[in-house]
């Protein structure tokens, strides 16, 4: 079941991908020493990504995209604008345009999210919270 909901996840969100990935398997490609990000896939409609997070994400909000989340593995707790949640393998969310979020691990392996941005995602609405 966990393997259908994420091809469906997949399917839904990047419509045009063509190659195939097993998320089970990818790793990352180089040491990090907090957040590692892949790019999956990427046109003017969306930006997809694998993400690694060690030990957090700070707070900051993408001002003209809103983001959706599956996470593969690990556990965390979420901050999504004035909601707090526990997330953990197969949880999916969305992160609204403009709304600030982080993220705190709780678990000891690593949080491994499929993240998928909308539209393209270039990093130059990210912006901080203090």
């Amino acid at each position: 079941m966990k393997k259908l909901i994420t091809l469906l996840f997949i399917l839904i969100g990047i419509s045009s991908f063509s190659q195939v990935t097993n998320l089970e398997k990818l790793e990352p490609s180089e040491e990090y020493e907090n957040v590692h990000v892949k790019k999956m896939y990427s046109d003017s409609l969306c930006t997809s990504f694998i993400i690694w997070i060690k030990k957090e994400v700070k707070a900051h909000k993408h001002e003209h995209h809103s983001e959706t989340i599956y996470v593969l593995e690990g556990k965390g707790t979420m901050v999504v604008g004035k909601d707090t949640f526990e997330i953990k393998e197969g949880d999916f969310f969305n992160i609204p345009m403009n709304t600030a979020h982080s993220l705190k691990v709780t678990s000891k392996e690593v949080v491994k999210v499929i993240s998928v941005q909308a539209p393209i995602f270039d990093g130059s609405d990210r912006v901080f919270i203090k």
